[in-house]
């Protein structure tokens, strides 16, 4: 289970948020809302370790967080596709399952990437890819990567009404599998199954 208590932030003299709270156990999603500027981005960096929080408290399994185990159980995706420009998705992907510490076979990471949508284009240089399957490759570490807690900060940009539909069926079912999530959109979200909460 994941618990968040008395979470606070600021940006330089701007207080971002105070005493949030709340608590994700299997098969559950927080759906984390607001405008621009309201500190979404920040709170998803303070649940997966990258930034100190100013005050409150985030456990994972009892434990406080950071911690091997919290690290092992999770996969963060942030809002900028963060893929490699000159290697091409098959490559992305085995690097990052790589840096992970997973070995990942090829032909794994081809299906995950075909599941997204991206057959025919593995053995291109991820640059000459459009945003919505450069958001595509990175989407595809959520097959690659074993992981309970997915944290996925607006994943749904960029992508395309049939890609967004997949996305939503990829998180149904992880939670039908007993994972947790936690999202970020200005959309209201497609996302089939499991318990879902809103902050």
């Amino acid at each position: 289970m994941l618990k968040v208590s008395g979470l606070a932030c600021s940006r330089g003299e701007r207080r971002l948020f105070a005493d949030v709270g709340f608590s994700l156990a299997a098969g559950e999603w927080l759906h984390v809302q607001g405008e621009n500027g309201a500190g979404k981005t920040s709170l998803m960096r303070l649940l997966v370790g990258l930034s100190p929080a100013d005050a409150g408290e985030i456990r994972w399994r009892d434990e406080p967080t950071p911690s091997v185990e919290f690290r092992r159980d999770l996969i963060y995706l942030g809002h900028h596709a963060a893929v490699k420009e000159d290697l091409t998705p098959l490559e992305n992907l085995r690097l990052a399952a790589a840096l992970d510490g997973i070995a990942l076979d090829e032909r794994t990471s081809l299906a995950a990437l075909i599941r997204l949508g991206l057959r025919g284009r593995e053995d291109l240089p991820v640059r000459v890819l459009s945003a919505g399957q450069k958001r595509r490759v990175l989407l595809a570490r959520l097959l690659t990567r074993p992981a309970v807690l997915w944290v996925l900060d607006e994943a749904f940009n960029a992508l395309d009404v049939a890609a967004v539909k997949l996305l939503g069926e990829l998180i149904a079912e992880h939670l039908s599998a007993g994972g947790m999530a936690v999202l970020t959109s200005h959309q209201p979200l497609p996302v089939p199954g499991g318990k879902a909460l809103v902050l």
